[in-house]
């Protein structure tokens, strides 16, 4: 994960009984921490806490952490524990994410030495469920390696879901070509998983577009023209158009603070302004790292905030033209951030039916593992969607009623790994969000923190 996007902090109470030998506890659990803290997370740990009759070491590890910033709790179960120790402990804590992490035993003079850790963890998992605390259970296998990186990975996924609750999405206009599949709700979005959406009028970015100096566009308009890979040269104003809107989107977005955004694109953009954005959005993503999908997409956008925030790596999206029985061809009618091309970023100025010319992004995408994923609303329930593949390049294709010559789409061949009706049973949207990699571990777990399905 990225360190520049939010940091990751947990706290960490270890735990063993009054009779075991305190230096069979205090090293093991710091030997945990410091294996967290190789993972990039800062790890607050308090002294072990015992089953003393009187409560005094929860009470002293309570102490510890009042007051302190952290995104989740880890109880570090070194040997057998009375349950009422912990329960006493963490209760002020409720409102975290518990690991409820299982050490094990080791090899001395020639045989295994263990303090009961599991006997201590099996006696916590149910009642501590039951007591509503949102806990992940996870114990280390003996003559097995520690599982740290599955603790480093839930400790990540805690602080991503925090972070979701502070972030705002930008939306310029609303319901695009009036897509059913593009609308929220915002209160339930807001109370399950955190962003705030807030709307703005295209009106408004035209105003902050005719606003801009004429000179800054045209320096903009010089190095572009410099760095990408045009197809044919464009029409006078094109680039000028396309680096007029993305400058405009940037002050916006960068005055608001938004994370993610998305914008009318067909009903907006081509219908108002009278040319194609894609140029523009391409442009924007070389001027802000923030996740971008057209169309009004918000379970979109919210999908690429998610991904974002568990990977630290800005997502792209995608959307579906044919399949095959065993794959998907996914590609886009407009742009692609950089970070997901291979080699020069290329633009063919290009029109679409009645719009005006604009830069189409034509560039060819990188390869290789990918995860593919949609957030959506499905009765009272969110529901994430997600699968893995192999992404390959299609055969040439275009996609019918572009001006000659036709366009070779930004586009890949999605290969499940199983059959595509398994995929297409479940599909959410035209739009899913493409990471490269599998990312389906974290994701799975960001939703089972969050109480969201997984389809």
């Amino acid at each position: 994960m990225s360190p520049t996007l939010f940091p990751v902090r947990a706290a960490m109470i270890g735990f063993g009984e009054v009779n075991t030998p305190m230096e069979f506890l205090t090293g093991r659990c710091h030997e945990a921490a410091n294996a967290l803290r190789k993972h990039g997370i800062d790890v607050l740990e308090t002294p072990i806490v015992r089953d003393d009759p009187d409560g005094k070491l929860a009470a002293d590890a309570i102490d510890a952490l009042q007051g302190r910033d952290f995104d989740a709790l880890v109880v570090c179960v070194a040997g057998w524990i009375p349950s009422w120790a912990v329960v006493k402990t963490i209760e002020p804590f409720k409102h975290k994410p518990i690991l409820l992490w299982g050490l094990s035993g080791w090899y001395a003079n020639g045989h295994f030495v263990t303090t009961a850790d599991q006997a201590g963890t099996t006696a916590l998992r149910h009642p501590l469920r039951e007591m509503g605390f949102n806990l992940k259970y996870l114990v280390n296998f003996k003559d097995s390696p520690p599982r740290d990186d599955e603790a480093a990975a839930f400790i990540r996924v805690a602080a991503a879901s925090r972070w979701l609750r502070q972030t705002v999405i930008g939306m310029c206009g609303y319901r695009d070509m009036r897509l059913y599949g593009t609308m929220y709700d915002g209160t339930a979005l807001k109370g399950s998983i955190g962003p705030e959406v807030e709307h703005i009028d295209l009106l408004e970015i035209q105003g902050l577009a005719q606003a801009i100096p004429a000179a800054e566009i045209a320096a903009a308009a010089s190095d572009l023209q410099k760095r990408w890979c045009f197809t044919r040269p464009p029409q006078p104003g094109t680039v000028e158009n396309s680096v007029r809107l993305a400058l405009a989107f940037q002050r916006k977005i960068l005055e608001r603070g938004y994370q993610a955004f998305s914008f009318c694109d067909v009903d907006g953009v081509k219908k108002l302004l009278q040319f194609a954005p894609a140029g523009a959005m391409t442009y924007l993503h070389d001027l802000v790292d923030i996740p971008t999908v057209p169309e009004n997409d918000t379970y979109g956008a919210v999908t690429q905030l998610i991904l974002r925030a568990l990977t630290g790596i800005t997502p792209a999206y995608l959307e579906f033209y044919e399949f095959t029985e065993k794959s998907a061809i996914m590609g886009v009618p407009d742009y692609v951030p950089a970070s997901i091309v291979s080699g020069q970023v290329t633009v063919m100025p290009n029109a679409f039916g009645s719009f005006g010319e604009g830069l189409l992004n034509v560039s060819k995408l990188k390869t290789g593992s990918v995860t593919i994923s949609r957030l959506a609303r499905s009765g009272s329930r969110f529901v994430m969607h997600s699968v893995k593949g192999e992404a390959t390049t299609p055969e040439t294709w275009e996609e019918a009623g572009w001006a000659p010559p036709a366009p070779q789409l930004p586009s890949l061949e999605v290969t499940f790994e199983g059959k595509a009706d398994d995929f297409v049973s479940q599909i959410l949207g035209q739009h899913y969000i493409l990471t490269y990699g599998n990312q389906q571990q974290l994701l799975a777990e960001y939703c089972r923190l969050n109480d969201i399905d997984w389809v």
